[in-house]
C-alpha cells in the first residue's frame, strides 16, 4: 500500500484536483451568501425590524449549509474514495472530524 506523502505536521493536503465547474459552483453559492449577509448587515444599520433580520440571517444559514452539504458530497465521491484508494488513514480521520463539526 502506498504511504500517505503528507507528515501529520503539515496535515492533510489533497493528491487531486477538484473540477473546475465544482470550484466555481462553491464559489458561486459561496458569493451569494456573502452579499445576502452584507445586506443583513445593511438593515441592522438601519435599524430594521428584528424578525426581517432573523428570517434572513435563517436564509443565509440555509445557504451555507447546503453549500456545505455539496462540498461534503463532493468530499465524500471524490477525496474521500482517494483516501481509501491510498491507504490515507489520516484523511478518513479528518473526515470525520470535520463531519462533527459540520453536523
Amino acid at each position: 500500500m502506498n504511504k500517505p506523502t503528507h507528515t501529520p505536521d503539515q496535515g492533510h493536503r489533497h493528491q487531486h484536483h477538484h473540477s473546475p465547474e465544482h470550484l466555481k459552483a462553491v464559489a458561486n453559492r459561496l458569493a451569494r451568501a456573502i452579499g445576502h449577509l452584507e445586506s443583513i448587515k445593511r438593515m441592522v444599520e438601519e435599524d430594521r425590524d428584528c424578525s426581517e433580520i432573523l428570517i434572513q440571517l435563517m436564509a443565509v444559514k440555509a445557504a451555507l449549509n447546503n453549500t456545505g452539504k455539496v462540498i461534503l458530497k463532493e468530499h465524500m465521491e471524490h477525496c474521500l474514495v482517494h483516501a481509501i484508494e491510498e491507504g490515507d488513514t489520516q484523511a478518513i480521520e479528518e473526515f470525520n472530524k470535520a463531519i462533527e463539526q459540520f453536523l
